[in-house]
Protein backbone atom coordinates (compact mmCIF):
# COMPACT_ATOMS: atom_id res chain seq x y z
CA UNK A 1 0.00 0.00 0.00
CA UNK A 2 1.32 3.41 -0.94
CA UNK A 3 0.67 6.16 1.60
CA UNK A 4 1.28 9.79 0.71
CA UNK A 5 0.88 12.35 3.50
CA UNK A 6 0.58 16.01 2.65
CA UNK A 7 0.72 18.64 5.34
CA UNK A 8 -1.94 21.27 4.66
CA UNK A 9 -0.11 23.83 6.81
CA UNK A 10 3.11 23.60 4.83
CA UNK A 11 1.72 25.76 2.03
CA UNK A 12 -1.12 27.84 3.42
CA UNK A 13 -2.57 27.73 6.92
CA UNK A 14 -6.31 27.45 6.29
CA UNK A 15 -8.84 28.86 8.68
CA UNK A 16 -10.78 26.08 10.25
CA UNK A 17 -14.38 26.20 11.37
CA UNK A 18 -15.80 24.08 14.14
CA UNK A 19 -19.26 23.59 15.57
CA UNK A 20 -19.33 24.42 19.27
CA UNK A 21 -22.08 23.52 21.71
CA UNK A 22 -22.66 26.17 24.37
CA UNK A 23 -24.28 24.93 27.59
CA UNK A 24 -25.25 26.91 30.67
CA UNK A 25 -24.27 24.95 33.76
CA UNK A 26 -26.31 24.66 36.99
CA UNK A 27 -23.64 26.60 38.88
CA UNK A 28 -24.00 29.59 36.51
CA UNK A 29 -20.85 28.91 34.48
CA UNK A 30 -20.86 28.35 30.73
CA UNK A 31 -19.38 25.28 29.01
CA UNK A 32 -18.22 25.34 25.37
CA UNK A 33 -17.79 21.89 23.78
CA UNK A 34 -16.09 21.30 20.45
CA UNK A 35 -18.54 18.90 18.80
CA UNK A 36 -15.95 17.20 16.59
CA UNK A 37 -13.78 16.60 19.69
CA UNK A 38 -16.19 16.31 22.63
CA UNK A 39 -13.34 15.83 25.11
CA UNK A 40 -12.16 19.37 24.22
CA UNK A 41 -14.18 21.69 26.49
CA UNK A 42 -13.79 25.19 27.79
CA UNK A 43 -15.42 26.57 30.95
CA UNK A 44 -15.94 30.19 31.86
CA UNK A 45 -18.12 32.68 33.67
CA UNK A 46 -19.43 33.95 30.31
CA UNK A 47 -19.92 32.56 26.84
CA UNK A 48 -16.94 34.57 25.55
CA UNK A 49 -14.68 33.36 28.36
CA UNK A 50 -15.72 29.74 27.76
CA UNK A 51 -15.02 30.11 24.03
CA UNK A 52 -11.63 31.74 24.67
CA UNK A 53 -10.71 28.93 27.08
CA UNK A 54 -11.79 26.38 24.48
CA UNK A 55 -9.68 28.06 21.78
CA UNK A 56 -6.67 28.20 24.11
CA UNK A 57 -7.07 24.53 25.07
CA UNK A 58 -7.39 23.51 21.44
CA UNK A 59 -4.32 25.50 20.39
CA UNK A 60 -2.29 24.01 23.25
CA UNK A 61 -2.95 20.59 21.76
CA UNK A 62 -1.03 21.76 18.64
CA UNK A 63 -3.29 20.03 16.17
CA UNK A 64 -1.98 19.23 12.72
CA UNK A 65 -4.10 18.72 9.66
CA UNK A 66 -2.85 16.32 7.00
CA UNK A 67 -4.38 14.95 3.85
CA UNK A 68 -3.90 11.25 3.21
CA UNK A 69 -3.85 9.85 -0.29
CA UNK A 70 -4.06 6.10 -0.02
CA UNK A 71 -3.70 4.04 -3.16
CA UNK A 72 -5.91 0.96 -3.00
CA UNK A 73 -4.31 -2.44 -3.33
CA UNK A 74 -4.29 -3.67 -6.89
CA UNK A 75 -6.42 -6.73 -7.40
CA UNK A 76 -6.01 -9.12 -10.26
CA UNK A 77 -9.03 -9.69 -12.46
CA UNK A 78 -10.53 -13.00 -11.21
CA UNK A 79 -10.93 -14.25 -14.79
CA UNK A 80 -7.19 -13.94 -15.48
CA UNK A 81 -6.47 -17.26 -13.78
CA UNK A 82 -8.39 -18.94 -16.62
CA UNK A 83 -6.61 -17.08 -19.44
CA UNK A 84 -4.76 -19.47 -21.70
CA UNK A 85 -5.81 -22.60 -19.85
CA UNK A 86 -6.71 -24.36 -23.12
CA UNK A 87 -3.74 -23.19 -25.22
CA UNK A 88 -2.18 -26.67 -25.31
CA UNK A 89 -5.48 -28.51 -25.79
CA UNK A 90 -5.34 -30.40 -29.14
CA UNK A 91 -9.07 -29.75 -29.67
CA UNK A 92 -8.85 -25.98 -29.15
CA UNK A 93 -8.81 -25.04 -32.84
CA UNK A 94 -11.68 -27.45 -33.51
CA UNK A 95 -13.78 -25.85 -30.74
CA UNK A 96 -13.00 -22.37 -32.07
CA UNK A 97 -14.14 -23.43 -35.55
CA UNK A 98 -17.37 -24.88 -34.10
CA UNK A 99 -18.05 -21.64 -32.21
CA UNK A 100 -17.50 -19.56 -35.37
CA UNK A 101 -19.82 -21.81 -37.41
CA UNK A 102 -22.52 -21.74 -34.74
CA UNK A 103 -22.28 -17.96 -34.45
CA UNK A 104 -22.63 -17.65 -38.23
CA UNK A 105 -25.67 -19.97 -38.09
CA UNK A 106 -27.32 -17.83 -35.40
CA UNK A 107 -26.58 -14.63 -37.33
CA UNK A 108 -28.18 -16.12 -40.43
CA UNK A 109 -31.32 -17.10 -38.48
CA UNK A 110 -31.53 -13.60 -36.98
CA UNK A 111 -31.29 -12.02 -40.43
CA UNK A 112 -34.03 -14.35 -41.71
CA UNK A 113 -36.26 -13.48 -38.75
CA UNK A 114 -35.69 -9.76 -39.23
CA UNK A 115 -36.49 -10.08 -42.92
CA UNK A 116 -39.71 -12.00 -42.13
CA UNK A 117 -40.77 -9.29 -39.66
CA UNK A 118 -40.07 -6.54 -42.21
CA UNK A 119 -42.09 -8.40 -44.87
CA UNK A 120 -45.03 -8.78 -42.46
CA UNK A 121 -44.94 -5.07 -41.61
CA UNK A 122 -45.00 -4.13 -45.31
CA UNK A 123 -48.14 -6.18 -45.98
Amino acid sequence: MILDVKNALSTIAPKLTYDVLIENQADGRVKAILLSLPECQGLGATKEEALNNLIQLFQERKPEIVTLEIEPAKKENPWMKFAGMFEDDPHFDEVQQYIAEYRHELDTKMEENNQTIENQENI
